[in-house]
């Protein structure tokens, strides 16, 4: 009787115990992503690989584990497992698995999970048996307004049959609806508006070659290609739909750890943490901070002790850039009032060097950039001037979005060129910029077929948004 009650007491401890609630401790979660152990419980590479992932862990303190997809790779799988899951059990550490493609050619997914959830520091999900693939889950971070945050875990899958369709699966239709539901019944209980959230699975999407090719990616691309999925089943879409998903971290190709933002959501992959794994760069792992009732977070990686490659979001500002980026003094002077200097042209243009030929209409003062001073739909030009004020030291993030070309220069430096005849478009540049006032010129021409001009910045401190009326001035 006395052992059937201890039983009944350790099960409840251990149910209780795996069903804790994560939450944001002083405003901050931090999680600590591995991906790519490939564990071999022969290899002498082992310790090696543990003091790899205890390095992070002691250096970083994280409030979670996720494990991103091949951690056990070389049979015996069963004492594989329990190695792994002993490092996390050890440290006490909240951890989440995913599966990648190697998992399930060891050991069966349901067998892995049988181990996993027996875990009384697991704390994700076999998932649902009518979803596709194993490990499908959301986890709620919670804050002092109740739920927080979302964490998604998906299985990406490993392989398909049909060789015409690429080499590996995808995240699947009925994967991507039960994401949306979860989306949608989380924003519905937040009044309608999405909790920031962020998606771990093991393959990247193919979106992850286009963020790649723009070339403005932070961080090590040492693989030269991206392993992922032939056909796009459209995650991203659903992503970028729901407008939940901040940023997507994968693993899988060794010997990448970059990030980057694509659209609105930043793509990045983890660093390789098993010494079993191909590769050269050294063994780590990926942190990502989370902010409580804000949709932002830092990331950056971190390898024996040391940290690299921070990335804010969503400013997409980087390490790199506080680093190699040139800061303008501000300039010293007092301006006289709030407001924009214009001098308003007219003629046909098709490039910014051609407004000097036009000819000169008006000039005049406005509260901001504005084209509603001009007489034609058609066939126009301003240059505006003004000093923009800087309450912060700091890398700034600058955009226009224009039709047709534009430029904008911060004390006669270029910073975005979005020049040239086109339709309504984007582009953006940083520049890193002193205390205090700073000219900032914007030449902007109309051609034909519609006209817009929209100015915008962004820093670390201050969330993307048109420059407002009241840091402009002129002397």
């Amino acid at each position: 009787m006395l052992r059937k009650l201890v039983f009944i007491l350790l099960f409840f401890a251990t149910a209780v115990h795996a069903q804790q609630r994560l939450a944001f401790h002083d405003g901050t979660f931090k999680i600590a992503q591995f991906t790519d152990i490939h564990w071999d419980e022969s290899s002498p590479n082992c310790p090696k690989t543990i003091a790899a992932i205890d390095a992070v862990i002691a250096a970083e303190k994280p409030d979670m584990a996720m494990l991103t997809g091949d951690v056990v790779t070389e049979k015996p799988g069963v004492q594989g497992w329990k190695s792994v899951i002993a490092v996390f059990e050890r440290v006490r550490l909240p951890f989440v698995v995913m599966m990648g493609n190697h998992d399930a050619e060891v050991m069966a997914k349901d067998s892995i999970y049988n181990m996993l959830l027996a875990s009384p520091y697991y704390v994700g999900k076999r998932g649902d048996a009518d979803v596709f693939g194993y490990g499908n889950c959301v986890i709620p971070v919670h804050g002092r307004q109740g739920v927080e945050a979302l964490l998604y875990c998906l299985d990406s899958n490993d392989y398909q049959p049909v060789k015409e369709f690429g080499h590996y699966d995808w995240i699947h239709f009925d994967q991507i609806k039960w994401y949306r539901e979860q989306s949608q019944r989380f924003a519905r209980e937040h009044v309608g508006n999405p909790l920031p959230a962020l998606a771990f699975f093991h393959i990247p999407l193919v979106e992850y070659k286009d963020m790649i090719a723009a070339g403005t990616y932070l961080g090590h691309y040492e693989d030269e290609g991206v392993a992922s999925a032939k056909l796009n089943s459209g995650m991203f879409n659903a992503f970028a739909e729901q407008g939940d998903v901040m940023g997507v971290f994968t693993g899988h190709d060794h010997g990448n750890d970059l990030i980057d933002t694509y659209s609105t959501i930043a793509l990045a992959y983890g660093r390789v943490s098993g010494l079993d794994a191909y590769g050269k760069l050294p063994r780590g792992g990926r942190i990502i901070q989370l902010y409580e009732g804000k949709r932002k977070f830092d990331t950056w990686i971190s390898v024996a002790g040391k940290r690299e490659n921070t990335f804010y979001y969503p400013s997409a500002i980087t390490s790199r850039d506080e680093s190699t980026l040139q800061f303008l003094p501000g300039k010293n002077i007092k301006p006289r009032r709030q407001g924009v200097a214009y001098t308003y042209y007219e003629g046909r243009c098709k490039k910014i060097a051609q407004i000097a030929g036009m000819k000169k209409v008006k000039t005049g003062t406005l509260t901001n950039f504005s084209i509603a001073p001009a007489r034609t739909p058609d066939h126009f030009a301003f240059e505006y001037r003004a000093f923009i004020k800087i309450d912060k030291r700091g890398v700034y993030k600058f955009y226009t979005y224009s039709d047709d070309g534009s430029q904008l220069f911060i004390d006669g430096r270029l910073v975005v060129d979005n020049d040239g005849g086109h339709s309504a478009r984007r582009a953006e540049g940083k520049v890193a910029l002193e205390t205090g006032y700073h000219e900032i010129r914007i030449p902007y021409f109309e051609d034909y077929m519609g006209q817009t001009l929209e100015v915008g910045y962004a820093s670390r401190d201050i969330e993307e948004t048109l420059i407002p009326d009241s840091a402009l001035f002129v002397e």
